[in-house]
């Protein structure tokens, strides 16, 4: 008669195999938990961001004002030389020549303030946008942390999401949350 050599196991060996395999169902059951993963659409969510909104239309405003004041000295400058052009015709050229001179330093001066000015505003503008920037990384995370998310990716133009389950999509939530907290 031929015996399989598997069909006796001694009563130790099979409790151990038990807990084994037991241990190994256990050990997959952790490992196969699932990982709660969420996405935001960048750019809808800074597009519909009033805090983001306001700092925009502030310098966008700010801006205006500065077009405005150059608009303004340039033709006030167009006037002077218009005026100048009429005097120098009657003047000596060495003393035209020096009228000349002065005027174009005037205006050279005058172009360095408003681009000077043009580029303070721009900084100032790009740091109040940074820091809006990063208050939305920091709610985005207390989201995740809150929630119990694993993973919370960056969608829209430049992000690294190319498809999501509109389930997934987290974007209306964190700007609520976020449009509330700025109206406080």
């Amino acid at each position: 008669m031929k015996t399989n050599r598997l069909s006796y196991i001694c009563p130790a060996k099979k409790i151990q195999m038990k807990y084994s395999i037991l241990f190994l169902f256990v050990f997959v059951l952790i490992s196969c938990s699932e990982q709660k993963i969420g996405y935001v659409d960048n750019v809808k969510l800074m597009d519909g961001y009033q805090e983001k909104i306001d700092v925009e239309d502030k310098y966008q405003n700010k801006l205006e004002t500065l077009n405005r004041k150059r608009d303004s000295i340039s033709q006030a400058f167009q006037l002077e030389a218009q005026e100048f052009q009429s005097r120098a015709e009657k003047m000596v050229a060495s003393k035209a020549q020096k009228e000349y001179d002065i005027l174009q330093q005037r205006g050279q001066f005058m172009g360095q303030q408003l681009q000077q000015e043009e580029q303070i505003l721009s900084q100032q503008g790009q740091l109040e946008m940074d820091s809006v920037v990063q208050k939305v990384k920091r709610e985005i995370k207390a989201f995740g942390k809150s929630n119990k998310y694993t993973y919370i990716l960056g969608g829209g133009e430049g992000g690294s999401v190319l498809y999501g389950q509109e389930s997934d999509d987290l974007t209306e939530q964190v700007l609520k949350i976020l449009n509330d907290k700025y109206k406080k």
